[in-house]
């Protein structure tokens, strides 16, 4: 694992409460109809990548979800979610790993990352990424990613934009682009940033079975 990363991120963690932080959305509402749409049942296997303390595990186990699991590089992330949703975090499974390390043991429904992608900026990394994304995913994917009018660094790292082309573009030869929106993310700060978010659906001839 990347110590230096992970360094990182468990300094933001420790140091930072939720409104102090950009990326803190109070009900991530297209997100959540995006999910909405893919008509899971509640057993779908389902991952959020870089879920970190993001309030969006509360809504999928209000829906009623009973297979959730979190993956995030801090450990003091996924310690304050877990402190957070308390007897609730029983429900969950947490994953501690960079994603370009992470070897998955099983196939997911949904793989939904709007925190950790645009972080990957070199194309070895890129390309770990939809290595695992082709073998792990069996039904649909949600990415989130800054824009190309988004900002150009979050939490002092640089980022990488795409659009509702480049991004689709990227995952093709494995997934069907479903649909993409751009969304302005109000921050606790009162600043704006605009997000490109693209559903996509896992193309049969690749799925890989765990």
């Amino acid at each position: 694992m990347d110590s230096q990363k992970k360094d990182h991120w468990d300094h933001v963690y420790q140091t930072k409460r939720a409104d102090q932080v950009s990326w803190t959305q109070q009900k991530p509402q297209s997100l959540i109809d995006f999910i909405a749409d893919f008509k899971l049942p509640i057993s779908a296997k389902i991952i959020d990548i870089g879920g970190g303390d993001s309030g969006l595990t509360d809504f999928m186990l209000e829906a009623g979800f009973t297979d959730i699991t979190v993956l995030d590089i801090s450990q003091r992330a996924l310690d304050k979610a877990k402190n957070r949703l308390g007897d609730k975090a029983e429900k969950i499974k947490w994953i501690v790993s960079d994603i370009t390390e992470f070897s998955p043991t099983e196939s997911y429904d949904l793989w939904y990352d709007r925190a950790t992608f645009h972080f990957l900026t070199h194309d070895d990394q890129i390309n770990k990424y939809k290595t695992i994304c082709k073998n792990a995913v069996k039904g649909f994917m949600l990415m989130g990613t800054f824009s190309q009018n988004g900002p150009s660094q979050c939490s002092g790292l640089d980022i990488k934009q795409y659009s509702d082309t480049t991004l689709p573009q990227l995952f093709g030869s494995d997934f069907q682009r479903i649909k993409c929106i751009s969304e302005n993310h109000l921050t606790p700060f009162n600043t704006t940033q605009e997000f490109i978010f693209c559903s996509f659906k896992k193309l049969k001839q690749t799925t890989t079975n765990f």
